[in-house]
């Protein structure tokens, strides 16, 4: 599966930006979504995940209550909706697919990655 991943940009803190992640090539409702982020000079950091059918959903624990994961599988499309964001959610956000049963381990071993979207948030 081809994943794409778009609608980042600048915004400041507080403010709200919604990501999606395009897919083509394979089923895309056959594998579990991630969104991971990587800031500057920082290692790949779990953010979201969701299970195959959007019945289930995992959170890294600093976004929690701010982030919503989803998924629209007849449109072959996942978003993450991003609210009350802080400069340190700065980074490059990319999407990911792993087969389904993944969604909860936050685990970057995945086989398919989309090239990621920036994301800067202004203090």
């Amino acid at each position: 599966v081809q994943l794409q991943a778009y609608g980042g940009g600048l915004v400041q803190a507080g403010g709200s930006l919604r990501l999606a992640c395009a897919a083509s090539g394979r089923t895309f409702s056959s594998y579990d979504m991630h969104w991971f982020r990587q800031a500057p000079g920082k290692e790949r950091e779990f953010v979201a995940a969701i299970n195959w059918s959007g019945s289930s959903t995992s959170y890294a624990d600093s976004v929690k209550g701010r982030f919503t994961i989803s998924r629209d599988n007849a449109k072959n499309t996942g978003y993450l909706q991003m609210n009350s964001l802080k400069p340190e959610d700065t980074g490059v956000y990319s999407c990911a697919a792993g087969p389904r049963g993944t969604w909860y381990a936050g685990s970057d071993a995945l086989p398919y990655w989309g090239q990621g979207t920036q994301v800067t948030v202004s203090s």
